[in-house]
């Protein structure tokens, strides 16, 4: 997969100047949203087939950090897919190669009603999808 780059805009940062914490956060949503892009299920093809994918847990390690002007590249990795669960690893790092930032996030899978579901049983193809993706983050 091709890595995501997000460029710190001045808005993300703080009166000292660094990008506020929270926008890490954001960051993995864009990263995790331009993954699901590259495997061919954005989330409105997920969401019009049915399947609504919340996040339930996030971990954010800080390393270093950045500032306006900024390049970030951010690497998204499928570390483990189950029946009902997704959990993804991001790192960022800057343009000179330095280690800003590592993250986990996990993420279930709903129903329009709310319920969770089996994505290995409702929609199965998308379900390989996230294995064979599994597959080529380990050999990475």
């Amino acid at each position: 997969m091709k890595a995501y780059q997000h460029q710190i805009q001045y808005y993300e940062t703080d009166r000292m100047g660094i990008t506020h914490h929270s926008n890490y956060i954001r960051f993995m949503e864009e990263a995790r949203t331009d993954l699901l892009i590259q495997l061919g299920y954005p989330y409105d093809r997920l969401e019009s087939e049915g399947i609504i994918s919340p996040v339930t847990a996030v971990a954010a390690d800080y390393k270093a950090t950045s500032t306006f002007g900024d390049v970030l590249t951010i690497t998204t990795k499928v570390v483990l897919v189950k029946a009902a669960k997704l959990v993804l690893d991001y790192q960022m790092v800057n343009q000179d190669g330095v280690l800003v930032f590592k993250g986990h996030s996990e993420h279930g899978f709903l129903d329009k009603n709310g319920k969770f579901v089996s994505l290995k049983k409702q929609n199965p193809d998308f379900y390989q999808v996230l294995v064979n993706q599994l597959e080529e983050d380990r050999h990475v």
